[in-house]
């Protein structure tokens, strides 16, 4: 019969149903019950396993609130990039400003069925397991889009380590990881969706993730401007971002970019002149660019410890925020530049320390050819480069600079002595190379305007800091910490602590000034000073820079020559005590000696905290900050933070106006009367006149006040000085203690042209005013400068100076006095030419 069973299932079938008794069950029932319970148990296994698998995988909402890893950005006061923090270099785009073509290019290249599967493509995992483990080839896989979009995902939430495991059972888990969560993207978002994942979230190579990120790095532009040469470039890299580099591997780039325009054009994307003329096209492509260290490393890597200690590492890699510094890039080149400048200069004075190596004849056509290779590659826009010595004489000597010949003249090296502390490097200017230089040295020169002719140079030893500060806004405009970032990433203008010298005497002064009614024509005796110290049973003797002394003089004439007897007599006068309270209250912190030696700068200071002291009179008393971040904002634009000032041109209306209220409630602490500020402001001013010790200062041709500052043991040297707009300290020095600089070494030598060629700069075009009197207590009366006390008919050259109305000079038959408030004649400008021969002479 058409119905009836084979005989062999029909008997299973008689035998599984049959009655088997009163009281048995029937067979099939004995047998389902345990497959029964074993389906059960491999169900709660299989649960359990997808589970297990399941387990810390990215959320859906993490992908749906896509909030990746993106860059932080900090940005200069004039809205200019200086730095970069990131783990993940990303930058996320929105879908409709990528470019179709880009879209279009991926899809063709990686993964054609893209908008018809599911998610997984078995064809493609076949062809992958093939091409991975029967020829293996580790660059193919059977990865579709979706897959590497989970992939990605996965890596950067658990980390590159986690997406690399291939063998074994742990990479069995991450595989099917991976599955679960491609499922879960393909069931809860569009194509276009996942598209866009994959477009920000994968890694291209050269520190880019994400398509922005790889235009930017590779063809620095954005990508909805890249060409369809790029496009297909770009497109190629993600399979394998090394092996198709177009850094390591131009030619593999090139072949992988033909692969992408020929399934473009096979798919129907593009038409055959479209091919044709990108494959023709070259590849040029940009090194990254080292933003953070090209610009200015030391502000940059000073505000990223600032947000490190307040936000956190990994807000600061992870978070994108936007972070305004307040520095003036223009500004902080100047001050670069001056900083290297003056190093360079200051660092010959001591002396020549030799030749960095010393070849013998049958070697120097290795290192000349060795060294051709490097100035054709990386070396090829150094300015400072090594040079073989191939030949002596008296005023010249023969160099192989690679394949180039050349001379170094003696006037090229005149600097080049042997190096002594003991020498004026003035008055030591050698007169022959010969024993400076041999035959096989290797030294660095630098091109001259004249063909052929190299000066010799050396690598310095001292170092340098330079801090300028807005004293009106707060703003830190221009901050360098040393000679060269690359190597020593040691911030001397914020962590050195430094002993100021003669540079502290204004805060001797001030105290006196203010605590005990000192004026400029109070008269102290400039003689020696013996004390002894019980503490250690030492004698001290100090003495003058000239190691003379000119008995009794005004307090003017003691700081514009910077004498040191009449410091420690006004320190005496204040007491130690209040002295150490006094520098304290006004901003510096570290720790200051309770002793006479305090009145010389005995105790070491933070150059910025100095400087914040002269930007305290600048303001007149009123207690400065140093800023150096203007606004936070976090990745959607919200404000952290914001320390904007009004008279910051580069802030909007509405945020000045805003920042202007806020002012109203942060009322600076007044530290010092106005009038002491202003009085010790204009003893300054004469400092910064010639025959001052910072007579140099002149040649700015702008009303500035200031100090110099000297270490009796020669390892520091400084000036402070300030406009009405800029307040700038710099600092010079060795960072150890070993050698002193040289005998003659000063503040004004050294620190001083550092200063002037950064604030020529720095106000080129920018006029000055006078420094303005805070209010009517202030009278200005002519004075004999020598003497401190009121001029008469026969003083030769007067002085108008400043006093507290009540303590002018007393007054006597045939004086001349000026009505109170504003001079009755305008302070002119130091004459420029007689700054010119003080800068010839020097001083402190």
């Amino acid at each position: 019969m058409p119905n009836e069973l084979p005989p062999l299932r029909s008997r299973i079938y008689a035998r599984l149903v049959a009655d088997r008794g009163p009281g048995k069950k029937k067979l099939w029932v004995l047998i389902a019950i345990p497959l029964g319970i074993l389906a059960g148990l491999a169900s709660l296994a299989l649960l359990g396993l997808y589970i297990w698998l399941a387990r810390g995988l990215p959320s859906i909402d993490w992908a749906r609130h896509y909030r990746p890893p993106i860059v932080t950005t900090i940005w200069s006061g004039d809205e200019q990039l200086i730095g970069e923090f990131y783990d993940e270099r990303r930058v996320v785009v929105p879908y409709d400003r990528i470019p179709k073509r880009l879209k279009q290019a991926v899809i063709a290249s990686e993964d054609k069925d893209f908008f018809e599967h599911g998610g997984v493509s078995f064809t493609g995992l076949m062809r992958g397991i093939y091409q991975t483990y029967v020829r293996h080839n580790r660059t193919v896989g059977g990865s579709t889009l979706s897959q590497q979009t989970a992939k990605a995902i996965m890596a950067s939430v658990e980390g590159e380590q986690s997406v690399r495991i291939r063998s074994g059972w742990a990479g069995v888990r991450r595989k099917a990881r991976e599955f679960i969560l491609t499922r879960r993207l393909e069931n809860n978002f569009d194509k276009e969706h996942i598209l866009w994942l994959y477009l920000n979230e994968v890694y291209f190579g050269h520190h880019s993730y994400g398509v922005q990120a790889a235009a930017e790095n590779y063809f620095r532009k954005n990508v909805w401007e890249l060409t369809l040469p790029e496009i297909a470039l770009i497109a190629g890299l993600p399979q394998a971002p090394s092996k198709y580099s177009p850094f390591a591997h131009p030619e593999r780039s090139r072949a992988r970019r033909m692969y992408v325009l020929r399934r473009m054009f096979e798919e129907g994307m593009i038409t055959a002149q479209d091919r044709k003329e990108a494959e023709d096209a070259p590849i040029q492509v940009y090194p990254v660019q080292d933003i953070f260290r090209e610009t200015a490393p030391y502000v940059t890597e000073h505000i990223r410890r600032d947000l490190v200690a307040r936000y956190g590492n990994d807000r600061l890699l992870d978070e994108g925020l936007k972070v305004y510094a307040t520095v003036d890039l223009e500004r902080e080149h100047d001050a670069v530049a001056a900083t290297i400048k003056g190093v360079i200069e200051a660092d010959k004075r001591q002396g020549f320390r030799g030749p960095l190596l010393q070849f013998k004849k049958k070697d120097w056509e290795d290192f000349i050819k060795k060294e051709q290779a490097f100035l054709e590659n990386e070396g090829k826009h150094d300015e400072v480069i090594a040079a073989l010595v191939t030949s002596v004489e008296k005023e010249s000597a023969k160099i192989r600079v690679g394949d180039q010949e050349g001379v170094v003249s003696l006037e090229q090296a005149a600097w080049a002595r042997k190096p002594n502390p003991e020498l004026n490097s003035e008055y030591t200017k050698i007169t022959t190379l010969r024993p400076v230089l041999s035959a096989g040295d290797v030294v660095l020169v630098r091109a001259t305007e004249a063909k052929g002719v190299w000066a010799l140079e050396q690598d310095p030893k001292l170092q340098g800091a330079l801090i300028s500060t807005d004293p009106n806004s707060g703003y830190v405009v221009a901050m360098i910490g040393g000679y060269d970032f690359e190597k020593s990433e040691f911030n001397r203008a914020f962590q050195a602590c430094r002993q100021p010298g003669s540079a502290f005497k204004p805060v001797i002064y001030s105290a006196a000034i203010e605590q005990r009614g000192f004026t400029a024509s109070t008269v102290l005796l400039d003689a020696p000073i013996v004390t002894d110290d019980d503490s250690t049973g030492r004698r001290w003797k100090p003495q003058n820079y000239e190691e003379e002394f000119r008995g009794e003089v005004p307090v003017r004439q003691a700081l514009i020559h910077s004498m040191n007897t009449p410091a420690i007599r006004t320190l005496q006068a204040v007491g130690v005590k209040a002295a150490a309270a006094w520098g304290h209250s006004l901003g510096l912190t570290t720790k200051i000696n309770e002793d006479l030696s305090m009145a010389l700068g005995s105790s070491c200071v933070y150059p910025s905290e100095l400087t914040g002291v002269f930007a305290t009179f600048a303001r007149l008393g009123k207690k400065a900050k140093m800023i150096y971040l203007r606004r936070v904002l976090d990745r959607d634009g919200r404000i952290l933070e914001d320390h904007s000032s009004f008279y910051d041109p580069w802030t909007e209306l509405e945020d000045r106006v805003a920042a202007g209220y806020s002012k109203l409630f942060d009322v600076p602490e007044q530290v010092m009367t106005p009038e002491t500020a202003f009085l010790m402001e204009q003893l300054m001013t004469e400092v910064c006149k010639p025959p001052g010790t910072g007579g140099r200062a002149a040649a700015l041709a702008k009303p500035v006040a200031g100090k110099t500052g000297t270490t009796n043991d020669l390892f520091d040297a400084w000036f402070l000085g300030y406009t009405r707009d800029l307040v700038t300290g710099v600092w010079v020095g060795y960072d150890t203690y070993e050698t002193p600089m040289d005998k003659y070494a000063t503040g004004g030598h050294y620190a001083l042209p550092i200063w002037l060629d950064y604030m020529q700069k720095a106000l080129k075009g920018v006029p000055q005013g006078d420094f303005e009197a805070p209010s009517e207590k202030i009278v200005w009366v002519n004075i004999d400068g020598d003497t401190g006390q009121r001029a008469t008919a026969e003083t030769r050259q007067p002085v108008l100076e400043a006093y507290l109305k009540g303590n002018e000079p007393p007054d006597e038959a045939g004086a001349v006095a000026t009505a109170p408030g504003q001079p009755s004649q305008p302070q002119q400008a130091p004459d420029a030419a007689q700054a010119a021969d003080q800068m010839l002479k020097g001083g402190l």
